[in-house]
């Protein structure tokens, strides 16, 4: 049994090198879900049941910053956890989404080790 993970991006070709990593790093997955923005993103959670998101931050109509704060603000999505894979360089922004409550950040470009290892801090032992 693994885990089903979505991933948020505008970037169809992120999304394709985030699933590439997941099955790279050999992670226990049983799903990888993408969304193209937030909007997206909260319509697939209101659907599928998911372990954890991963969002880029500046998408257009609902980026993750906007994501990030809509579902902490929604006891049905509240408790998933959420880590940002972005390019954003801002450390104030980096810090303002910790206190939203996210759970994890990776700055863009990342190795598919560096997945695996935030993915293991966020969820813990392996299913």
């Amino acid at each position: 049994m693994g885990y089903t993970v979505l991933v948020v991006d505008d970037s169809e070709t992120i999304r394709g090198v985030l699933a590439k990593a997941f099955g790279m790093a050999k992670l226990p997955m049983d799903g990888i879900i993408q969304a193209r923005d937030g909007l997206e993103a909260i319509e697939v959670l209101r659907e599928t049941w998911v372990d954890i998101v991963l969002t880029d931050i500046n998408m257009p109509r609902m980026g993750g910053e906007e994501l990030v704060l809509a579902m902490k603000a929604d006891p049905a999505f509240a408790d998933i956890p959420v880590a940002v894979v972005s390019t954003e360089g801002s450390q104030t922004r980096v810090d303002g989404l910790r206190r939203a409550g996210i759970a994890g950040y990776l700055r863009k470009p990342c190795r598919p080790e560096e997945i695996r290892e935030l993915l293991h801090q966020v969820l813990g032992d392996w299913k």
